[in-house]
């Protein structure tokens, strides 16, 4: 699905006024606004709005005009002299409905009285257009808001943040719901405006055509329909290594935790014939947990007979992955680098394999590849320091940009850039905050890439099957996940079939 900048979405929305006009487009937002609230509150008994002047008030007037349920319904507003004619036929519309409109409450007391007994409370008080930091007059209601009882709905953007940075301001609200309209705001996926945002809903307001004319930069995210349409299948015809046959260099001594995670998170994501190549000291541990996957070893001391033994090895692989627990040895560097000198199959670099990388990144010059930092690792690999809060984009963005790499950033809002465009993973969980869920993800990786995606469509659909993991292993274990539960759960994670009708524009942020 499509993620939208503000301007992006200022330009769909400029373009879809021209074609139809304002009156329609805010009834087609008062009709979403209307539908979310019946998917998560079927039957309220009272729903509030505390609408702003602009336009994004206006849509609060649309949704309450269409909420179908019986309920007493009321609008807060600071102002009721519609800015535009879109604005004036939903107060219009709202006042024949009977909604009553009263004054915007002036003190977080007035605010809090206003919210008892309510089931509802929508927030429109300031669109994607507004900064972080609010005017006066809204902090009481804002404060209100995020100690209320109500189920609090997000008209677009939860007031106080930002919609194209994910920034938040001092005070901002924290939302059960964020109906955001026509497309996902690129904002509402980062942090710290993630955990403000609740689940996310994407209000239809018919504007497709428009939002596929948008210019660059182009971001994406995938839901549960589309990572299906990408998982391949296995044909009734498949045999192991046709399935998916990937390579793990990984583990030493040491580390060789790493490779067993890898090998596993390789095997429970499909592959059908996993190999591991690790060195001799690690072998007796690989050998003890691994009894599906193939357990190959080399002699770390013997940096040119180890490369050709691993290219020997590729030619019953489709695909590699490299780096977990191998170890900061110069022989690891040296057998690393020389084997991706010489690799001609696809692979996902991660852990120990970007250290060696760091200073050397010319040897992934046209390689079918994706690398998998986190931020630690991410400000070496890219020689450009700590992310500044805020910037994780632009420093993603820039680094793809220079070196042509296909990269995953990973965070609780994992980023995938192939250098046309940004993907934002929407199903990371602090459940993965363990150690050896990356190693898994690496593993999940290579086998997509050994069924044949592409480094964008591997990285993209690896990083939401692994959230998805990572959210069904805390369910099934609240405290004490391990990321051998996450490579365990990835068969049941999947979706079954995507939801039909609104229940299928809802989206898990948590």
């Amino acid at each position: 699905m499509r993620v939208l900048s503000a301007a992006q979405m200022r330009a769909a929305d400029s373009a879809a006024v021209t074609r139809t006009g304002d009156i329609m487009l805010m009834r087609a937002a008062g009709s979403a606004l209307a539908e979310a609230i019946a998917l998560v509150v079927p039957s309220p008994r009272k729903v509030i709005a505390f609408a702003g002047p602009g336009n994004n008030g206006g849509d609060a007037y649309a949704a309450l005009a269409a909420v179908e349920a019986p309920c007493e319904r009321i609008i807060y507003a600071s102002s009721t002299s519609g800015t535009s004619a879109g604005r004036r036929d939903a107060e219009m519309r709202a006042r024949i409905a009977g909604v009553v409109i009263r004054d915007l409450p002036a003190s977080f007391a007035e605010a809090a009285a206003v919210l008892v007994g309510a089931d509802v409370a929508l927030d429109a008080l300031l669109g994607t257009g507004a900064r972080p930091e609010l005017p006066p007059a809204f902090i009481p209601v804002v404060d209100a808001l995020n100690a209320a009882q109500a189920t609090v709905i997000a008209v677009d953007i939860p007031t106080g943040v930002d919609a194209d940075n994910g920034k938040v301001g001092a005070h901002a609200v924290r939302a059960n719901l964020t109906v955001t309209l026509g497309a996902a705001k690129l904002g509402l996926l980062l942090e710290p405006a993630r955990s403000h945002t609740g689940d996310l809903y994407i209000g239809d307001l018919d504007i497709d055509d428009e939002i596929r004319a948008l210019e660059e930069p182009r971001f994406e995210a995938l839901n549960d329909g589309e990572f299906l349409a990408l998982l391949p299948r296995r044909g009734d015809e498949s045999d192991k290594r046709s399935s998916g046959a990937p390579l793990v260099v990984a583990g030493s001594g040491q580390f060789p935790g790493a490779a067993v995670l890898c090998a596993r998170g390789a095997a429970r994501a499909g592959a059908g014939y996993v190999t591991l190549a690790s060195s001799i000291d690690a072998a007796p541990a690989l050998r003890a947990h691994l009894v599906e996957q193939v357990v190959v070893t080399y002699d770390e001391s013997d940096v040119e007979t180890t490369i050709e033994t691993l290219l020997d090895l590729t030619k019953r692989s489709n695909a590699v992955a490299i780096g977990p627990g191998l170890g900061l040895s110069d022989n690891a560097g040296a057998i690393l680098r020389g084997f991706i000198e010489k690799l001609e199959r696809p692979f996902v670099a991660d852990a120990s394999a970007l250290f060696h990388l760091a200073k050397h990144l010319d040897v992934l010059a046209g390689k079918a590849c994706v690398l998998t930092p986190h931020e630690g690792e991410f400000a070496r690999l890219s020689g450009e320091g700590t992310i500044a809060p805020g910037t994780r984009v632009e420093r993603l963005r820039s680094f793809v940009k220079r070196t042509g790499v296909t990269t995953l950033l990973k965070g609780n809002a994992t980023l995938i850039d192939d250098g046309t465009t940004i993907d934002v993973n929407v199903s990371g969980t602090s459940a993965l905050a363990t150690a050896g869920t990356g190693d898994v993800l690496s593993g999940i990786i290579a086998t997509l890439l050994a069924q044949g995606l592409s480094p964008r469509d591997a990285a993209r659909a690896g990083a939401y099957w692994h959230g998805l993991a990572g959210r069904y292993a805390a369910k099934q274990r609240p405290v004490g996940v391990v990321a051998g539960d996450v490579a365990e759960a990835l068969g049941l994670a999947l979706p079954r079939r995507p939801q039909r009708g609104p229940g299928e524009r809802l989206i898990r942020l948590s």
